[in-house]
């Protein structure tokens, strides 16, 4: 019954802990977007609102470091809005989202892969399906995946990281989602840019 309590205890303080580093970095992404944030004293954004059509960032001008705080991941079907992390260490994935390094970032027209803990941030993964979509804001833009295809596939994996050829935004958890313990497997979503009507890549800026 002891042990019970202590480990019970454990997991309510690993929760915690987890639960104030996201809130901190969403709040981070969120002025790092031009988002307003109530977290975080109201000082000059790091960049101009996604609805400016001329960010003070450039794609060319951003080059994050390990551990920093890059972005936001929208997921409307299941109303998450998350901030997003450079790398995937465990470090990375405690605060949201890792963003793998060594894939490219929205409008270098490759592979783009994130990946987030299937009790945390994915907590409703498994409710996505085709035709769903993802925004992932950054400070030099907006971009929107509509999500074609999912796979799984065993955790040693690494297949999923390679060239695609084309920009695909690849998300992947943990499977399956209720599993006790480290999961055998990976979920894999492959979403691709949504095209406006003349059939171009769409860049986002505050419009879906």
């Amino acid at each position: 019954m002891v042990l019970g309590v202590v480990l019970i205890s454990i997991a309510i303080f690993q929760y915690a802990e987890h639960q104030i580093q996201l809130k901190k970095a969403l709040a981070q992404a969120e002025v790092l977007v031009g988002e307003k944030s109530t977290d975080l004293p109201q000082t000059k954004p790091l960049t101009t609102p996604a609805s400016d059509p001329d960010p003070s960032v450039t794609r060319q001008q951003f080059h994050p470091a390990d551990n920093d705080v890059i972005g936001l991941l929208e997921i409307p079907k299941i109303k998450a809005e998350l901030p997003i992390i450079e790398g995937t260490d465990e470090e990375m994935l405690e605060k949201g989202v890792g963003h793998y390094s060594g894939t490219v970032f929205p409008s270098d027209g490759e592979q783009i892969l994130l990946s987030g803990h299937r009790d945390t941030v994915f907590r409703k993964f498994g409710e996505l399906g085709i035709g769903d979509r993802f925004i992932v804001k950054m400070p030099y833009g907006s971009f929107e995946y509509e999500i074609a295809s999912t796979k799984i596939v065993d955790k040693n994996d690494t297949s999923v990281i390679r060239p695609m050829g084309e920009e695909v935004l690849v998300v992947s958890t943990c499977y399956p989602f209720r599993y006790v313990g480290a999961a055998p497997d990976r979920y894999v979503v492959y979403a691709y840019p949504v095209s406006n009507d003349k059939g171009t890549l769409s860049k986002t800026n505050g419009s879906a």
